[in-house]
């Protein structure tokens, strides 16, 4: 039985490292875009906004904690959201560069996916006969032929750097063998509870997104982490909404973003992040429960606090 919990824990994913700049006008690009829709989407309800960085002139994923730091103080000032920063940052850089953000500016949550995989986002090619930037359609057409990789080596280098400075991590989890993973990395000390187990569904190299495939991964991890774990769901694309109402109905955590879905609707794209935050938030609240607020989602997750970070 995962961690009792009397609200739910509301991330927001601003930007990502998967969608290009063609492929909508609302994506936020530079750091005044990215602090503004983050500080919205706290005001929206959002408990963590999970963050990425992306090069101001063209729109291109980078782990240059200089682009962190030119939003984050803003959003820190203006928000007492909790922060999430990346160290996937984007499936074609190494693991020394993915880190440097969460190591040098040492925030109270980073992400840390739990394994090597196949990450294909080469069937966006067919949504767009133009990209905005020379960089969109080769970063694409590559991950047919690329893998996302973390190895044991890798996860163990994250997590051991990082400890000294007492960030707490998103286990992000595309598969049932990534809860296996983080799992062994329990059993070796080098995790400490609460866990907090983002599943993530519907990406091309992961788990479907497909209701049983949720049932299976929630399973596979009450049995594996019992009552130490929050268990969060991200669906990337169309799954986003429905993925989230029945991750909440079974008394999980959500996630929502730019990030994992670009679309409000069918057809629709969402004009922000806050709109997203805002549809998930209505929908807790018919299910009669409610958002919780950065503070309470600091205390479940025994987080640090604001004051421990180094922006």
């Amino acid at each position: 039985m995962a961690a009792p919990q009397s609200k739910v824990i509301v991330t927001c994913a601003i930007t990502g490292g998967i969608h290009t700049p063609t492929m909508s006008p609302y994506l936020p690009i530079t750091a005044d875009e990215i602090a503004r829709e983050a500080i919205a989407a706290a005001q929206a309800g959002a408990s963590i906004v999970h963050l990425h960085a992306r090069n101001p002139e063209n729109g291109q994923p980078s782990q240059d904690p200089a682009l962190f730091r030119a939003f984050l103080p803003v959003i820190a000032e203006r928000s007492n959201v909790v922060i999430n920063l990346t160290t996937g940052g984007a499936p074609n850089m190494l693991v020394e560069e993915r880190l440097q953000p969460a190591l040098q500016l040492k925030p109270e949550v980073a992400s840390l996916n739990m394994g090597s995989m196949n990450f294909g986002l080469y069937p966006m090619l067919g949504r767009h006969k133009e990209f905005k930037y020379g960089w969109e359609r080769p970063y694409l057409e590559g991950s047919e032929d690329r893998v996302f990789r973390n190895t044991f080596k890798e996860i163990r280098y994250i997590l051991e750097s990082c400890a000294d400075n007492g960030t707490r991590f998103e286990i992000e989890c595309y598969d049932t063998s990534h809860l296996y993973t983080a799992a062994h990395f329990i059993d070796r000390g080098i995790l400490k509870p609460p866990f907090f187990i983002q599943s993530v569904f519907g990406l091309l190299g992961g788990i479907g997104s497909h209701p049983e495939d949720v049932m299976h991964m929630r399973r596979t991890a009450e049995r594996l982490f019992g009552k130490d774990y929050y268990w969060s769901v991200l669906g990337a694309g169309r799954s986003q909404i429905p993925l989230a109402t029945m991750a909440a109905s079974m008394g999980g955590n959500v996630r929502v973003g730019l990030e994992d879905s670009l679309w409000d609707a069918p057809g629709k794209l969402a004009t922000g992040n806050a709109q997203q935050v805002q549809r998930v938030v209505s929908i807790l609240r018919s299910l009669n429960l409610e958002a919780a607020t950065p503070d309470e989602a600091r205390d479940m997750l025994q987080l640090k606090g604001r004051h421990a970070v180094a922006f």
